[in-house]
């Protein structure tokens, strides 16, 4: 409980926490990025494909 209370009441806390949380936010932009562009390529290609 203490590591709890220290990790948001201390400024190594909190910074330690905005990096998590911008990590993660990073990583799903990410993985949603390159899927929209991978369902794009893929249509692309099946387009090509049949002409």
């Amino acid at each position: 409980m203490h590591a709890l209370m220290d990790f948001f009441s201390t400024d190594y806390g909190l910074m330690s926490a905005a990096v998590i949380a911008f990590t993660l936010g990073m990583g799903v932009f990410y993985i949603r990025y390159i899927m929209k562009h991978v369902r794009e390529d893929a249509a692309a290609a099946a387009r090509a494909g049949k002409s």
